[in-house]
């Protein structure tokens, strides 16, 4: 419980000024000290004096992390914690990272949602060759985009993912308004870890595992289970939500509450929009706002429960799912606050022009063979067999992707943004920048990307890492 410390010097003060006809103007409603300490973030040290270059030293390596309390899990790990620590610049900053393979299998990194060059991307055998263990290798490039992104490997992805490695990246923009809110960066994700807080094997289930997607049984935000916020009830609280899981989608509700949400893959959205739930598809991103025990005092004595809900992405994911918690909101005992009056929110996203737009038809496919293992691909050709799509610098493209299945997929595509023009024959609400949208059962999604000067070759699959492994990856030549 919060409390109000009263001292000698503030009633001295208080009597000095009885007389004032000017008192001084009461203090905007604030956060209690520590509010966020359970759902802390690691910092990166900046090796560079200059406010426009951030360096810094990063190592993938394993570690014991307590999930389990009293039963240390050995994760893998960025810098030794779950996630990796928060890399933080402004629009036009330069990042160098130092990268060290400390890992008993080679590795990569891949900026996911950065628009950098292909070179830096951390796809093995297109961008980069892997790091063997022991190894290092430098990533440099320069931040052209304001927005909630993040970093993960892409050598065995889903169970290096699952084991551990990801992190967050914020980008901010300087021109961004100030007073959206207090802010809550909030890494989604889950881990297969038995009774003894060992990981499970990644490759659990068999074929079945891989075509559902493996999900682990813990439920992490930053890297803890159903952590708490201790906040002043009724003032906003801006969160910026990352699924890092490698399948698990994740829809959160909060009772009594709508969430507007402002932004999303590629930062800010054209215009906010309100919801009752966040859904995010494995590797999305929200930038959503929340004014958590706003709705009434009945919320404030037992706090709150952010849940994860259950969302059917197709056959037999819901049956017999109930609702999780993800992580507890307590108030402290101070009145009811009311938050500032929200800034004129909105973003100016030209349509991408398609006239005369090359079209590209591709279809998300399985094939189960009598004698052989699962293979998932790309028009009917595993990633392995796959021919390359050909783009040119400056050309636009509108893709149309079909999922075959009777299961959702988030399809991620590297380097670029694209405008997601319909899913089924129905537009967005709004017009943001994506890199990741999610293809429902049965369903079509058409998006235009248009190619800047980065040549090079890029990766596109689903973001469900055990599909991905199991060939439902394609790459862009882009000349």
């Amino acid at each position: 419980m919060y409390m109000l410390r009263v001292t000698t010097a503030t009633v001295l003060g208080l009597l000095a000024c009885s007389g004032c006809s000017d008192p001084a103007p009461a203090a905007e409603p604030s956060q209690p000290q520590g509010w966020l300490d359970e759902l802390a973030l690691r910092q990166v040290v900046d090796l560079d004096p200059d406010p426009h270059v951030l360096e810094l030293n990063l190592e993938a390596r394993v570690e014991s992390v307590e999930l389990i309390p009293g039963k240390p899990t050995p994760m893998w790990t960025y810098d030794g914690g779950l996630p990796g620590p928060l890399i933080r610049a402004q629009v036009g900053d330069r990042v160098i990272v130092h990268f060290k393979n400390s890992l008993p299998e080679p590795t990569t990194i891949h900026w996911h949602g950065l628009r950098i060059p292909a070179a830096m991307d951390g796809a093995v055998g297109h961008s980069q060759s892997a790091i063997e263990p022991g190894a290092s290798f430098d990533y440099d490039f320069v931040l052209p985009d304001a927005g909630t992104f993040w970093y993960h490997p892409h050598f065995n992805s889903a169970a290096q993912v699952g084991n551990g490695l990801y992190g967050p990246i914020i980008v901010d923009d300087p021109a961004e308004p100030p007073g959206l809110g207090d802010e809550v960066v909030m890494m989604l994700s889950d881990a297969s870890v038995n009774d003894a807080g060992q990981l499970e094997a990644p490759n659990g289930g068999g074929d079945f595992g891989t075509l559902f997607g493996r999900e682990g049984n813990l439920v992490l935000v930053n890297g803890r289970v159903n952590p708490t916020i201790h906040a002043r009830a009724g003032l906003r609280q801006r969160w910026r939500v990352i699924n890092t899981a490698k399948a698990r989608y994740f829809q959160l509700g909060l009772a009594g509450h709508d969430f507007t949400r402002i932004g999303g893959d590629g930062g800010l959205t054209e215009a906010p929009t309100l919801s009752p739930s966040v859904l995010l598809a494995p590797a999305e991103r929200a930038d959503v706002l929340v004014e958590p025990g706003s709705a009434g005092p009945t919320q404030l004595a037992d706090g709150l429960t952010v849940r994860w809900l259950p969302y059917d992405r197709g056959f037999g994911s819901v049956y017999n799912r109930p609702e999780e918690d993800v992580l507890r909101i307590s108030f402290t005992d101070e009145a009811l606050a009311r938050s500032p009056a929200l800034p004129e929110l909105g973003r100016v996203i030209p349509a991408i022009d398609v006239a005369g737009a090359t079209p590209v038809d591709i279809a998300l496919t399985l094939d189960i063979p009598e004698d052989g293992p699962l293979s998932m691909g790309i028009n009917g050709v595993p990633f392995s067999e796959a021919d390359h799509i050909a783009a040119r610098v400056g050309e636009t493209q509108v893709w149309t992707v079909k999922n075959t299945f009777e299961w959702d997929h988030p399809f991620h595509l590297h380097g670029f943004f694209f405008q997601v023009l319909d899913v089924n024959g129905v537009s967005p609400a709004v017009r943001e920048w994506k890199d990741t949208a999610n293809l429902p059962v049965n369903g079509t999604l058409r998006f235009a990307v248009r190619f800047d000067e980065r040549p090079g070759m890029w990766m596109f699959h689903c973001h469900i890492l055990d599909h991905a492994d199991a060939g439902m990856m394609g790459m862009l030549q882009l000349r």
